[in-house]
């Protein structure tokens, strides 16, 4: 198993935690940003949340 598919698997198994990471980054960057970029920041909040949820599945491709 390599590097990849363990962190894969550790992501699937702690999406809540995640996703709470990935918003609490999200927040902290519109923050510093004064929102500049909050709809950049906001699509890559949901591709990564996307990411999560996927990272589980033995279905989704590999990197």
């Amino acid at each position: 198993m390599s590097f990849l598919d363990k962190a894969k698997d550790l992501i699937g198994q702690n999406v809540d935690k995640v996703e709470a990471a990935i918003d609490k980054a999200g927040d902290v960057i519109d923050e510093k940003t004064e929102g500049k970029f909050s709809g950049v920041v906001d699509k890559a909040q949901e591709a990564a949340k996307n990411f999560a949820h996927n990272a589980g599945d033995s279905d989704a491709p590999s990197a």
